[in-house]
Order: C-alpha cells, then sequence, then structure tokens
C-alpha cells in the first residue's frame, strides 16, 4: 500500500474518508488550509501540507507536495451551501485540479482518484447509469464535467491510472446545518414544526459514511473511468423525513406543503450502482 494524498479531508466527505483510509492502515499525507488544520488532526495524527490556497498553487508547488505519494484521492472543491452551485470559485477548483494533475503526471503519481457529482449527467433521464450523457446545468456540475473529461483522456495517456466517484445525495454526521436533513433533526429536536415542501421528490440517498467506506474501495482497488456512489433505491423526501421523524416520535411535526416546490428541481434522481 503506498502513500496516499487527500485534498478536502476537513470537508464533510473528507473527514469520513480520512477515518476510512487511517482504518484500512493506509500512509496519508493531506494538503490542508491552515485553519483546517487542527480540525483534521483530531481525526488522524497524519503528515500535513499547508497552503492558504490550494487551488492557486502552482505545477512546481504541488510536484513537491506529492513527492513520494503513489494515490491522489482529491474531494477539495468550493462547496459552500447555498452559493457553490453558480459561484465563480468553480472555475479556480477546476483550473487548480487540472495542475496538480499535471504535477501528478510529472511526478510519476500511480493512480488519480477524483469526486464528481451526479448532477454532471443529464438528469431528465432519472435513472442515471455511468452511460447516461453528460449535460451539467450549473457552473458546478460543468466544472466538474469538465475535470473527469480532461483527466479521463489525458492522465492515461500519462501511464496514470483515473477513477472518477460521482456522488449523489449524502447525508449524515458532519453535514452543514444549512442542507436539509440537519434542518430537520433541529427542529424536531427542539420540538418544533419543521416546514418542508409536499416531498414527492424521488432521491437516492446515501450515508455519508457508507459513501466514504466506497469511496475508500475504488482508492485501492483497481476500477477506472466513472464511478456512481450510490445506493441505488429511490426514496421520496417524504419518506426520508418521516423516517427521522419515526426517531424521535414526531411525525405530527412534518408540515408538508407548507413551502413550494422548486419548479427546477428534478423529480427523479436514481443511481445505477
Amino acid at each position: 500500500m503506498g502513500k496516499v494524498l487527500i485534498t478536502g479531508a476537513s470537508g464533510f466527505v473528507g473527514r469520513h474518508l480520512l477515518r476510512a483510509l487511517v482504518a484500512q492502515g493506509a500512509d496519508v499525507r493531506a494538503v490542508l488550509r491552515p485553519n483546517a488544520v487542527e480540525k483534521v488532526q483530531t481525526v488522524a495524527a497524519i503528515e500535513v501540507v499547508e497552503s492558504p490556497s490550494p487551488f492557486s498553487e502552482s505545477e512546481t508547488w504541488w510536484a513537491d507536495a506529492l513527492s513520494g505519494i503513489d494515490t491522489i484521492v482529491h474531494l477539495a472543491w468550493y462547496a459552500e451551501p447555498g452559493k457553490y452551485l453558480t459561484a465563480p470559485e468553480n472555475l479556480d477548483c477546476l483550473t487548480g485540479t487540472l495542475t496538480m494533475a499535471k504535477a501528478a503526471a510529472t511526478v510519476s503519481v500511480r493512480r488519480f482518484v477524483g469526486v464528481g457529482t451526479c448532477f454532471e449527467y443529464d438528469v431528465s433521464f432519472g435513472k442515471l447509469s455511468i452511460e447516461t450523457p453528460l449535460k451539467p446545468l450549473t457552473p458546478y456540475a460543468a466544472a466538474k464535467a469538465a475535470a473527469f473529461i480532461a483527466l479521463s483522456q489525458w492522465l492515461p495517456a500519462q501511464s496514470v491510472e483515473f477513477a472518477w466517484c460521482r456522488l449523489f445525495y449524502l447525508y449524515g454526521e458532519g453535514e452543514d446545518e444549512r442542507r436539509f436533513v440537519p434542518y430537520l433533526r433541529k427542529s424536531l429536536e427542539a420540538g418544533q414544526r419543521a416546514d418542508l415542501t409536499e416531498g414527492r421528490q424521488v432521491r437516492d440517498f446515501m450515508d455519508v459514511r457508507d459513501a466514504a467506506a466506497r469511496i475508500c474501495e475504488v482508492t485501492f482497488g483497481k476500477a477506472t473511468g466513472a464511478i456512481n456512489v450510490c445506493s441505488g433505491v429511490p426514496v421520496t423526501v417524504r419518506e426520508l423525513a418521516e423516517r427521522i421523524a419515526d426517531q424521535y416520535g414526531r411525525r405530527d411535526l412534518l408540515n408538508f406543503g407548507a413551502r413550494p416546490d422548486n419548479l427546477v428541481d428534478p423529480p427523479f434522481v436514481l443511481g445505477v450502482p
């Protein structure tokens, strides 16, 4: 098992993936912003390379950071809820990712595992397999898709294995409180009404720990190309809300229909593992 470099280790998915990698006995180096180092070191004692702006670093900087690395797992990306879908930072993340990949080839990294999104696909298909055409509809999804297209062609030509893990709808420990599940839990714990849409949307939900375990498998495996990290199980938003409410015995606090449906929200998104 060669040395693994991870980006985004302090993030929602990254913290769980870091635990999974360490549990597998991996020798891990993390690229982190200075304000994130302490958060990660509470998870595991690992080697750290600090950068105030990893996506702005040069190819030479990355070549140094990648010295001795066998496998990259690249999770870092701009992901602030409410902003990330259309943020200009997506272009910075794209160009920074390509710079890192060039450096990886220069220093002979063996394997590169990137993390994408189900929204790279044409979601009008509903049931999404790795054969589904790509049709990103936001700058975030488009930047992810652009990274996938470029790296899937370029890295193998440089003798670097390339895998791309597309995430679907994740929830779980460490999730930003502005997202659906944390909002629901906070309301239920406080005995307050949770205002929701009708909840008819069908989604492919997955616990972040399970997603991290799957990415860990890909990291140490041989699979290449696009990989859906998903459950393959269709669940409506209403069903998920009711399951969570049942943990508190408070279905009566679910106020379905209090919020209007998002007219641009796809009605059905299901992954094919």
